[in-house]
C-alpha cells in the first residue's frame, strides 16, 4: 500500500537553533521550513522533520543515514566541520573512525547536537 509513496525521516531537538545550524550549516542540508513545531529541510529529496521538543531522548541505535559514494572522503569533510566520528569498542574501525562490515559495507557514525545518533555509509 505504501510502497509508491515518499517516506519522511523525523528526529527531535530541544535547541532549534543549534539543530538548524548543525543540519544546515555543517551537514549542508537545504532547510524548506522552520515554524513552532518542527526544522524542515530536504535531505537529497527525503523530507527530513526535526521536531521542537522540550526534551529529547536519543535512542542509543542509528536514527538517520546516509549512503555515500566516498566514505572517507565524507567523513574527513565532516571532521573539518567540526563533527566527531563516534568510537565502538566492539567493531574495529580504522583511523578516520570507519567500520568496515565483513558484507563489504563501511560505516561511520556520528551523533547531532540532541544526541541522535547518525551515520554514512558506503555500500
Amino acid at each position: 500500500m505504501l510502497g509508491n509513496n515518499k517516506i519522511m525521516a523525523f528526529v527531535a531537538t530541544a535547541d532549534a537553533a543549534r539543530s538548524r545550524n548543525f543540519y544546515e550549516k555543517v551537514l549542508g542540508l537545504h532547510v524548506t521550513s522552520d515554524d513552532e513545531f518542527a526544522l524542515v529541510l530536504n535531505a537529497g529529496g527525503t523530507t527530513l522533520r526535526v521536531q521542537k521538543a522540550a526534551t529529547v531522548h536519543a535512542p542509543p541505535y542509528t536514527s538517520l543515514g546516509w549512503e555515500v559514494k566516498d566514505l572517507q572522503a565524507s567523513v574527513r569533510a565532516l571532521i573539518e566541520r567540526g563533527v566527531n566520528f563516534e568510537r565502538y569498542p566492539h567493531f574495529s574501525q580504522d583511523e578516520l573512525g570507519i567500520w568496515h562490515a565483513p558484507s563489504g559495507a563501511s560505516v561511520a557514525w556520528f551523533k547531532d547536537p540532541d544526541g541522535n545518533l547518525l551515520s554514512l555509509a558506503q555500500i
